[in-house]
């Protein structure tokens, strides 16, 4: 790790030099300069209220007033992109010169599509979408807000591209083109999220209430986040400081009547000449969900109590945040478990102090909110700080964040309140971006990144060994434009070393020094040194004005996770007795993604494909016993057998893609007619018939969505930004499965029909007073299974014959926004 700070230093002090000679017209110190402007209907020419304009790079925004006036304070002199966006009307994005002295005048049209979007993930500073050679996708506020979910993952799983594995409501793992768990990188406002990501039954820690907006990077994003960004990033970014001199607030209520879901979150936020605010707090809770087939699905409920926010400067100078989240959910684990002569769920009880027996779930503890064992607890707490510091025309940004994660398992009835397994996981995080000054038409910018983590084992039980885990990496991105051709690229050195701890347990299952008489090691001690490099290079070029061609090539890595190199014991959810492998390799990656995009009057077109191909993929594989047949073994803390699977590696081939039509005749803006199909084959290379393709590799899926928008309606002035919409989502029958070992079983197709409606309630003067949106998902109730879902290998149910738990029936989720202004 020294050469590699020593190369970090390397690259940051020719680059600091480098801005230090400049040429004598560029400014040595940041001044604060003064932007107006004039936002107008590009059509009529009258003023358009309300307006936002956002510098991304700044995190400074203001709305236009009632005249379609703006005025920007305090901004430094640069050339900086500006994103300008309203309800109705197509995104633009300009660069802006802050000191010209000249006003900034804006036409808006009405809006067709959104390829003008702002994207900040991925790329080495704010983009637009249309000029970036990465596969990336925005979701913004409106659309999360317009759709029923149960989690943060739940809320972007429709995205073409991206799916998600679930165990019930409360548990999704985003999958991003059949990849999933550490090969997905997560950010919580662009700082990497760190739990326990390697469990099946570990979701993401994050506060839906919190997001603006999402951005999903598909492809390696190993660049400027190092290891397990193979598949691809997903950014949750938080809302931007509102304009100076107000001081605003939100309530949201959501209620949902499959599993009589209540949530609810009150937000603040201010700027007073530069000193900025927001603070939230949000809550959920959830009781059993039901479906056709299961009726109410026991202990599948949830309860959530979170906090998020922050407290800064934003001046001439740049931006200086310290930024807190709280995420805070107990959840049913649900296992599934039937009764043989009735099918009806079946649950364990506590019979005296040391026996355990079984009985029928009682149909009144399905009414409540309550919890049964097994049951999650998590807490996830992070700080941090997030700065940008203007310097003359180039910038240096400093992200150094601290998190804790405390995961808590309880699966003992006789012990229902002490944690069986209890994982406790901190983390030091830390990036360094310098953005050089443009030249000769280059944006250049270097940096650093990485973290020191740490993870104890606190519990009763013993799955992966305590770790001790520091990486960081070099990097450096580049970007320019040639006409009509954008090109960027850029390489990423990294190193990780990961220290595992030995454990030995006594007769009673209980850790012992080494060389104890009787005891028995758990977890052997290890040290493994991971160095790779990444890189990417990559172009979109305009053949039109409407038609973009987009080509990128990518390498990422991944290190192997505790899991893979570590486990012994049975992995939750499972039927295998899992060891780990510290031999493993790391997982190199070389992926092509070619696109093309068309964006007229009356229909956006776009296609996307991707051939990902993968060396050392890291799979568990079975281990044959002496006679032949499956090794088992016994695991102490159930006394039940298993069968024993140990990590391996093969090379592996992913391949496939995205297609989205989306018609909108002109004149008739306010109707779209919205499609996308996605597909992924993911290939074992050089293996048998049962175990060439890989598991959890989601089915082709058909989107189509009706849907109209009027942002007035005749005669009903207090209604403003009407919607109405009507979708249908076809999941195809997926039977390329990983079936050897009865690891995995083939699932049938299913169509869902959803729908939703909502209106903006506005005063005579425009002020929306709150809005009402209201969404029915599966209008029909069809009982179906998710391929994903891995409650589909739950027991099997004797009186139908049906095997596995269902997902989720007909779901009618009603929600009320209020915006608050104090000023």
């Amino acid at each position: 790790m020294s050469r590699l700070l020593l190369l970090s230093a390397c690259l940051l002090v020719p680059s600091l030099t480098w801005a230090q000679s400049a040429p004598a017209t560029t400014p040595r110190a940041a001044a604060a300069v003064t932007l107006t402007g004039r936002v107008v209907d590009q059509t009529t020419q009258q003023p358009v209220p309300g307006v936002t304009l956002l510098f991304p790079d700044l995190k400074q925004g203001t709305a236009t007033d009632a005249d379609g006036r703006f005025s920007f304070q305090n901004l430094p002199r640069g050339r900086f992109l500006v994103q300008i966006r309203s309800l109705g009307y197509g995104t633009l994005v300009r660069t802006v010169d802050t000191g010209s002295g000249q006003p900034l005048d804006v036409a808006l049209a009405p809006a067709v599509t959104e390829l003008g979007q702002v994207v900040v993930t991925g790329v080495s500073a704010s983009t637009e979408l249309r000029r970036s050679p990465v596969p990336t996708t925005v979701i913004d506020k409106d659309e999360l807000n317009q759709h029923a979910s149960s989690n943060v993952i739940d809320a972007i799983a429709h995205t073409p591209g991206v799916n998600q594995i679930t165990t019930g409501a409360a548990i999704s793992k985003p999958v991003i083109r059949g990849l999933s768990s550490n090969r997905v990188i997560t950010l919580n406002n662009g700082a990497k999220q760190e739990g326990q990501q390697w469990g099946d039954e570990h979701g993401i820690e994050i506060d839906e209430y919190s997001i603006d907006r999402a951005e999903i990077i598909k492809g390696p994003g190993s660049l400027l986040y190092g290891s397990d960004g193979m598949a691809g990033v997903v950014n949750f970014v938080a809302p931007d400081p509102v304009d100076n001199g107000r001081v605003v607030g939100s309530v949201t209520a959501n209620y949902q009547t499959n599993n009589r879901l209540q949530g609810y979150s009150l937000m603040n936020a201010g700027n007073r000449n530069g000193f900025n605010w927001l603070v939230r707090g949000s809550g959920k809770v959830a009781g059993d969900y039901r479906n056709r087939y299961d009726g109410r699905v026991y202990n599948s409920g949830f309860r959530e109590l979170n906090g998020s926010g922050y407290v800064g400067l934003n001046k001439s100078w740049g931006y200086s945040h310290l930024t807190v989240s709280t995420f805070n959910q107990q959840l049913g684990l649900i296992e599934g478990a039937r009764d043989s002569a009735t099918g009806r769920f079946v649950q364990e009880y506590a019979v005296g102090n040391d026996a355990v027996s079984s009985r029928l779930v009682d149909r009144n503890a399905f009414r409540g909110y309550g919890l049964d064992v097994p049951r999650q607890q998590i807490n996830h707490l992070r700080i941090g700080t997030d700065n940008n510091f203007i310097l003359g025309q180039s910038r240096l940004t400093l992200n150094v964040g601290w998190q804790q994660n405390l995961r808590r398992e309880f699966g003992d009835v006789l012990a229902a309140d002490e944690p069986s397994l209890y994982f406790q996981l901190r983390t030091l995080d830390y990036a360094a971006r310098y953005f050089l000054p443009e030249l000769s038409g280059w944006n250049t910018t270097v940096g650093v990144s990485g973290m020191r983590q740490e993870n104890q084992n606190l519990g009763a039980e013993f799955l992966i060994p305590a770790y001790q885990l520091f990486d960081g990496g070099v990097f450096g991105v580049t970007k320019r434009t040639f006409g009509r051709l954008d090109v960027s690229g850029g390489l990423r050195l990294d190193q990780r070393r990961i220290t595992a701890d030995a454990l030995w347990l006594s007769e009673q299952e209980e850790p012992v020094p080494g060389g104890t008489p009787n005891a028995e090691q758990k977890f052997a001690a290890f040290q493994n040194t991971y160095r790779n490099w990444s890189g990417s290079l990559g172009g979109a070029f305009s053949l039109t004005d409407d038609l973009v061609l987009k080509a990128n090539v990518s390498r990422g890595f991944r290190a192997p996770n505790i899991a893979e190199l570590g486990s012994n014991g049975v992995h939750e959810g499972t039927t295998r007795y899992e060891i780990g492998n510290p031999g493993l390799k790391a997982e190199t990656s070389l992926q092509s993604d070619l696109g093309l995009s068309l964006n007229t009057e009356h229909v956006t077109f776009s296609v996307d494909g991707f051939d990902n191909r993968i060396q050392n993929f890291i799979f568990p594989r079975r281990i044959a016993g002496a006679a032949g047949g499956d090794s088992t073994r016994v695991n102490p803390e159930d006394g039940e057998e298993y069968r024993v699977f140990v990590y391996g590696q093969s090379p592996a081939n992913l391949y496939g893609g995205e297609v989205t039509v989306d018609l909108h005749p002109h004149p008739l803006d306010w109707l779209h007619f919205e499609n996308s199909f996605s597909m992924v084959r993911s290939r074992r290379l050089g293996q048998s018939e049962g175990e060439k393709w890989l598991p959890f590799t989601p089915a082709d899926r058909l989107q189509s969505e009706l849907r109209v928008n009027f942002r007035k309606v005749a005669g009903l002035s207090s209604l403003a930004n009407v919607y109405a919409r009507a979708g249908l989502e076809h999941n195809f029958a997926q039977r390329r499965v990983f079936g050897a070992f009865d690891t995995e079983t083939p699932t049938d197709a299913y169509t869902l029909v959803n729908l939703g409606a909502g209106t903006d309630f506005v005063t005579s003067k425009g002020r929306t007073v709150a809005s009402v949106l209201v969404s029915v998902n599966n209008v029909f109730d069809v009982a179906y299974q998710n391929h994903l879902s891995r409650l589909k290998y739950t027991d099997v149910n004797n009186v139908t014959g049906r095997t596995g738990v269902f997902n989720q029936g007909r779901n009618v989720s009603l929600k009320l926004l209020v915006p608050l202004s104090f000023n």
